[in-house]
């Protein structure tokens, strides 16, 4: 029986190959879709699940609240961990992580390396591979160093490199570290990220950790007693920060924080949206809408394929009905058609399937690209897995043949073999779930039209200053950039190609002051006197810093309008703020306009400039004219390599760094624009194939209308109507959805787009068109037949 059963599938699978084959290209592609999702998915619920120490292993947050705002970072000081550690039995372990750059020396070439600073245990709280060295002893000794598998490779050309030296240049010479253990690389799925580890002790012995219990810029693990409760702990350690810090908040004018600690179970720092900016050993932050979202467009494709094979099934059943007739007069039971149909399905499945897993190993490296992963098929080949894919394969089986099977098996031997079988122009689920696949369709169309324009508005806008030809790099940390800065920027000068050259401290840096005796944060930021003219900030209120007024650097600072609007003032010029930290009182001596030196994500803060003589300004801006870039860069390169002896020359251009703070956004816009083309074809072979289907079953109505004087295009017309109907009723069902959706996403950015009706309409008229030129090939050609031979057809 179930042989006969194959025989008739395999035969209706041949007959009508123009609908196997929609039927299997959709499927597969829905499968294929589905397929990616599952191992993107199982890639992100994996992470750091190798760990063994996972269950006991937290990273200890911190939340800050004062009367103007409240955030939480994943960051402490050094002494942090070990008083909590002494203070609190049920804390087993703690480890700290900061992380650094440092120049090093490879065959007198010099280059920059990312490098770890971890407490002794490090290798023995996680699970980080050594393939040599002791994880018990490999930090112990203050020169010794840890190498990953590529950074021993890279420096020594084999994994073998215990016992070799590697030289860092600390402070203004370079030192020699000798490796004691190489690290297999980290594991695609791992928070924990490293090229090289160094011992925290050699900083604590260098002088370069600080002991205050108000400071955070480094990540503290803490690993408790397998029986320990970290909710108890939490109080315990709130308790002790309390106790310990008092005297340091005592001393502390007006201080108005609350602190509260907390703990993190190191399982959910991967997918916490809340402290996604991982840094300090910590990498590869995610967020679970990611899954969520692609997850949603997979299932939606292999719906409307799913859709698609429903409705071209039902669809033809006329074409089977006396088969059908004559299986029940010869004694056929319900139960067996309807394992016969749920068979074909299952086995145009089966093919689609093994189409989809050839799909999806083709499309893994593109797809790895657009979702910034190293997935493989081999990678996440496990049992899990595996059975996923064979549920997957049942559901879409079952799922796509269930419905047709109870209609085709419903079918009276009476009527069927009478010719009286007919799928009216009732047929309220075939329209219904034509419906409903274009009206996904157009959601994801009118996603990719909000999110192109999101982006475009990113990465086009004024952002108060001009980025354009900014070349900047950097002369080194601190005072030691500073003390070559007035000659390099001297020989800058002379270079035809810069136009002009500023300098400053690299980094926007946040801290607190006064005015008119309350306290408001702002960005800090110090400056040379070229600096707004470089960057052509406008300033808009009051004078530049100049060397004409000597007092400007101790005396003198100046503020953005954002900085103006916190404090409350109406002539900013004059105004006193009040640096309680330093002891210092400044005076406004301008006001610059808002520029956006942050993402367009984050609303611009207040900020201030200063010339503090003891801020080092050790970044160097130069502005390029366009003539030739090229030799202008190998000049500045000439030039810096002349003054500085001890560094690499790395240069960035201010637009690109600009551009790179949306690559996410980047990434969304090709993965929901690659969505919506699929849903679109996958929506669109489906409709090719009912308007088929409706063809055929019109020949000799169309053949009368013919011979009865109906033009071409009056047939293509009245054949193209019933499918445009329902695309129009889609288009109007989609567009309030995907308004509600968008406007959810674009919610996320503080500078964004306004929704537009052209949005839409641009949806709609593409998803029309597209039905208009799916449906109006088969029209045409159906209606350009000759009426004598369509009034011959059986």
């Amino acid at each position: 029986m179930f042989q006969n059963y194959f025989k008739i599938a395999v035969r209706n699978l041949t007959r009508n190959k123009v609908f196997s084959l929609i039927n299997i290209a959709g499927l597969s592609l829905g499968l294929t879709c589905c397929m990616l999702i599952v191992l993107y998915t199982k890639d992100e619920v994996s992470f750091d699940r190798f760990q063994e120490n996972k269950d006991q292993l937290y990273r200890i947050k911190v939340t800050m609240s004062d009367p103007r705002e409240t955030r939480t970072i994943g960051s402490t000081n050094a002494i942090h961990g070990p008083t909590f550690k002494e203070e609190i039995p049920e804390i087993k372990e703690i480890v700290r992580a900061q992380s650094s750059s440092f120049v090093t020396k490879k065959d007198n070439e010099l280059l920059y390396e990312n490098v770890l600073f971890a407490d002794d245990n490090f290798f023995t709280v996680f699970s980080m591979p050594l393939l040599s060295g002791d994880p018990k002893t490999v930090l112990s000794d203050l020169r010794s160093i840890v190498l990953s598998e590529k950074l021993a490779q890279k420096y020594f050309n084999t994994t073998n490199a215990v016992g070799k030296s590697i030289e860092l240049k600390i402070d203004t010479t370079f030192e020699s570290f000798i490796v004691s253990g190489v690290a297999k690389q980290c594991p695609q799925n791992s928070s924990v990220q490293f090229d090289a580890v160094l011992p925290f002790k050699f900083q604590e012995a260098r002088g370069w950790t600080d002991k205050e219990w108000l400071g955070f810029y480094m990540n503290t693990f803490v690993l408790l007693n397998a029986k320990a409760d970290y909710r108890a702990v939490v109080p315990k350690i709130n308790a002790v920060f309390a106790t310990k810090s008092a005297d340091e908040i005592g001393r502390i004018k007006d201080f108005n924080q609350k602190i509260k600690f907390d703990l993190q179970p190191f399982l959910d720092v991967h997918l916490d949206s809340e402290l996604s900016d991982l840094r300090n050993g910590l990498d590869k932050g995610s967020s679970p809408i990611y899954s969520y979202v692609l997850s949603g467009i997979a299932i939606f494709i292999l719906l409307i394929a799913c859709i698609n094979f429903v409705n071209l099934t039902v669809a033809r059943s006329l074409k089977r009905a006396k088969e059908i007739g004559v299986r029940k007069v010869i004694g056929s039971e319900r139960k067996q058609l309807v394992a016969q149909f749920l068979g074909e399905s299952f086995l145009l499945s089966f093919i689609a399937f093994s189409l989809a897993i050839l799909l999806t190993q083709l499309v893994l490296p593109t797809f790895n690209e657009l979702a910034n992963k190293q997935l493989a098929l081999s990678y996440l080949l496990d049992s899990g897995l595996v059975s996923g894919y064979i549920a997957l394969f049942f559901v879409t089986g079952f799922v796509a043949g269930f419905y047709p099977a109870l209609v085709l098996s419903g079918f009276s031997p009476v009527q069927t073999l009478y010719n009286r079988t007919r799928l009216t122009n009732k047929n309220y689920l075939t329209k219904g779930l034509v419906v409903f696949q274009f009206a996904l369709s157009v959601c994801l169309v009118i996603g990719t039209i909000v999110i192109y324009s999101q982006f475009k508005y990113l990465t086009d806008k004024d952002l108060g200053y001009n980025d354009k030809n900014l070349l900047s790099f950097s002369l080194g940390r601190g005072r030691d950039g500073e003390k070559k800065l007035d000659v390099v920027k001297s020989e800058l000068s002379t270079v035809p190609g810069i136009a002009s050259v500023a300098a400053w401290n690299g980094n926007y840096n946040g801290t607190g002051a006064k005015v008119d005796g309350k306290e408001i944060g702002f960005g800090y930021i110090g400056v040379d006197d070229g600096f707004l003219s470089t960057l052509q900030i406008p300033i808009v209120k009051g004078r530049n810093f100049s060397k004409l007024f000597p007092s400007d650097p101790t005396q003198s600072v100046i503020v953005n309008e954002a900085f103006v609007k916190e404090a409350g003032w109406k002539d900013p010029v004059g105004k006193v703020v009040d640096f309680e930290w330093k002891n210092a009182k400044m005076n406004v001596i301008g006001v610059i306009k808002n520029y956006h030196y942050a993402s367009l994500k984050d609303t611009i803060k207040p900020l201030l400039l200063t010339q503090d003589p003891g801020y080092g300004r050790g970044t160097v801006y130069a502005k390029l004219d366009t003539k030739d870039i090229p030799a202008t860069i190998k000049a500045v390169e000439a030039i810096f390599r002349r003054n500085v002896k001890f560094l690499p020359f790395e240069y960035k251009f201010e637009d690109v760094t600009n551009l790179k703070r949306y690559e996410k956004e980047a990434k969304w816009k090709e993965m929901i624009t690659l969505a919506a083309i699929l849903s679109i074809f996958v929506s669109c072979i489906g409709l090719f194939g009912l308007a088929t289907f409706n063809a055929e079953t019109r020949v000799k109505e169309i053949g009368i209308r013919k011979v009865l004087g109906a033009s071409v295009a009056s047939i293509t017309a009245l054949l193209s109507a019933d499918f445009i109907k329902l695309v129009l009723l889609a288009i109007v069902i989609a567009m309030p959805l995907a308004y509600y959706a968008v406007n959810i996403w674009l919610e996320n950015f503080p500078y964004r787009i306004d929704i537009s009706w052209w949005y839409f309409a641009i949806a709609g008229l593409l998803a029309i068109c597209v039905a208009i030129l799916t449906v109006g090939y088969q029209s045409i050609k159906t209606a350009m037949l000759n009426p004598v031979r369509s009034l011959r057809t059986d």
